[in-house]
């Protein structure tokens, strides 16, 4: 990432006369973030893909943010280095925090292998609404898978800097939801996540519903 410019000081914050209580009792839910987090190749993105249709079929308003899919617009000009990779998280954690004051439950399916990076994002929305969700799968697990063939390219220096490989992984020391994809299929971990969901009050049913 090159920085091109200083950041602007002549800008004033603009505060919208909708609350973001008033966009979460339109949907009935209490907006947060889901963030998955997780070696390349644990089921991050499976098991949040699972999540969105649980939360679509309870009446949940969710929206997934995907690693691969952000790098394809919004973090196209970021590479892997390590302040790229904070970057990356940075404005993945902006758009977050945008969502949740649209009332939303935002998925964020990201390996942000730092924990420093993690607890940035997690002040920037407020502990309240980061749920840190960590897809705990073995290296040896998520190897054999290689959904991607990434750690074949990075067993054979193809791929520097490769996470879990020659890069360090930094797992979560108290993780809001742990998950064990190793024990557990992608629905039963799934279920795992709506029912913290449900139990904590963050989605309930709209009044009059059956």
């Amino acid at each position: 990432m090159t920085k091109t410019s200083t950041p602007a000081t002549n800008i004033t914050w603009h505060n919208s006369s909708v609350s973001v209580q008033a966009r979460a009792k339109q949907k009935h839910q209490t907006p947060m973030v889901l963030w998955f987090t997780g070696l390349s190749g644990s089921g991050k993105s499976t098991i949040a893909n699972a999540v969105e249709h649980q939360l679509l079929a309870a009446g949940a308003h969710s929206y997934l943010l995907d690693g691969d899919n952000m790098r394809h617009g919004l973090n196209q000009d970021l590479g892997f280095s390590a302040a790229d990779r904070e970057e990356n998280i940075r404005r993945i954690g902006e758009v977050a925090n945008l969502f949740v004051d649209a009332g939303m439950i935002v998925l964020t399916a990201f390996i942000s292998p730092f924990r420093a990076d993690r607890e940035k994002v997690r002040a920037r929305v407020g502990d309240a609404a980061f749920i840190e969700v960590f897809v705990d799968t073995p290296l040896a697990v998520c190897e054999a898978r290689d959904p991607k063939g990434l750690y074949k390219k990075a067993r054979a220096g193809d791929i520097p800097d490769f996470t879990g490989i020659d890069s360090a992984y930094e797992p979560p020391a108290a993780p809001d939801i742990h998950l064990h994809t190793n024990q557990a299929d992608i629905e039963t971990c799934a279920q795992q996540v709506v029912s913290y969901l449900d139990t904590h009050g963050f989605i309930r049913a709209p009044k009059g519903a059956n």
